[in-house]
């Protein structure tokens, strides 16, 4: 039965995906400090790359905006070094035109071998979009992502589009190539405005939200729900998290604690300026979450706001041991959530660590060529025991040979 009855929810996911996450922006062990900071170099992002590949995670999301390294040149030199791992990367309604972003798609997905998936960024830093040369308000943005995408996902189609809005047009534009995957990559998108979710109800496949509590997920996804099917369209549902699992819930706990351990008063204070110049809801939600307290940051079970403190976007971590972190999963999985995008500092390590500890408490959606048991989250043998026989013959109480 539901927690939340009065609310017109999907159905409860029983099967998830996990995506990863590549720090292009940087990474190190604490936040807000060059202490413990790694360059973020090709080789590095290739080893989170590879790892996340061969641990199994569904996909990795790639960051865009002024303080990344381009997501789309990133992928296309990451794509070749795996074999599985799809690429969640960023086009963006007013910094691209939709024909060029249309064939960047089409060649992407194909040369990964239908690998691609898109997230549809319109933005919510006024003052960063001005940079990029985008002097529009908050709605007009959700106006040319709307316009943006009627014609992106008609040429990826392989029509020929003519079109004029208030903001863009094209005539006669055409694909000579097409995607490998039909009708075309999955468009991932997350808005929490009245504009926003418009938008998202007329064009995209999954419906994004940041790591919320559960009542406030419930009644965006409810929302989100009804603005599709106003429609004649369904979503399916991912999330947005950090997380630090620990073996033991205590560790965990202090790890949460040693990642803000640089994170003073000033620090807080001068992030928090920056977000409250943004226009974007989703963000004035993370930020209403903590206030800027220290005092106020386990604001759930298990859910901690204290990455948000300093860091943009997604500030919320999944807390806890490994059965915790999976009962909190779980209980999004119950409100239609079937996918997590998740990250952790820093992200190689982390990558490791909740796969070996939380995967074998998922039901993960079977994914082709990975075998999900347990050789995959530890190896095929552990260390061999005394150069002559496994952990697992140890277990089964194998003795060494006499020499």
């Amino acid at each position: 039965m539901t927690a939340f009855p009065d609310l017109d929810l999907p159905a409860p996911a029983t099967e998830t995906d996990v995506l990863w996450f590549l720090p292009t922006h940087g990474d190190g062990r604490y936040l807000a400090t060059e202490t413990g900071a790694r360059h973020v170099t090709h080789r590095y992002l290739s080893g989170v790359a590879r790892a996340a590949d061969e641990l199994g995670y569904f996909g990795v999301l790639l960051p865009t905006g002024q303080s990344c390294e381009d997501s789309w040149v990133v992928a296309s030199s990451l794509a070749p070094l795996t074999e599985r791992l799809r690429f969640l990367v960023a086009v963006r309604p007013g910094l691209q035109e939709p024909a060029v972003a249309a064939r960047m798609t089409a060649t992407l997905d194909r040369i990964s071998n239908g690998r691609l998936l898109i997230n549809v960024v319109t933005g919510g830093d006024p003052v960063e979009a001005r940079g990029d040369g985008i002097f529009l308000p908050h709605d007009a943005r959700y106006a040319v992502t709307d316009e943006f995408l009627d014609i992106y996902r008609r040429l990826l189609r392989l029509e020929t589009v003519s079109a004029e809005g208030e903001h863009l047009r094209i005539e006669n534009g055409r694909l000579l190539f097409p995607p490998v995957q039909t009708p075309h990559p999955p468009l991932y998108f997350g808005g929490s405005s009245e504009a926003g979710m418009r938008v998202a109800a007329e064009h995209v496949d999954t419906y994004l939200t940041w790591g919320e509590p559960p009542a406030d997920v419930a009644k965006k996804i409810a929302d989100a729900k009804r603005a599709a099917g106003a429609r004649g369209r369904s979503f399916s549902y991912g999330i947005r998290l950090h997380v630090i699992v620990r073996e033991t819930s205590r560790d965990a706990w202090a790890a949460a604690e040693d990642l803000i351990r640089y994170v003073d008063d000033d620090a807080i204070a001068k992030a928090q300026k920056v977000f409250s110049r943004y226009d974007s809801v989703g963000q004035r939600r993370m930020a209403e979450l903590h206030g800027g307290r220290r005092d106020k940051l386990e604001i759930a079970p298990n859910l901690w706001a204290g990455v948000g403190l300093v860091r943009g976007g997604a500030g919320t971590a999944l807390v806890g041991n490994p059965d915790e972190v999976a009962a909190r999963m779980r209980e999004y999985m119950e409100l239609g959530i079937d996918r997590f995008i998740l990250s952790g500092y820093p992200h190689l390590e982390e990558c490791y660590r909740f796969a070996e500890l939380v995967f074998p408490k998922l039901p993960l959606r079977a994914t082709t060529g990975i075998d999900r048991g347990r050789a995959r989250n530890s190896g095929p043998f552990g260390e061999t025991v005394a150069n002559s026989f496994t952990a697992g013959e140890l277990r089964g109480g194998r003795q060494a040979p006499a020499g």
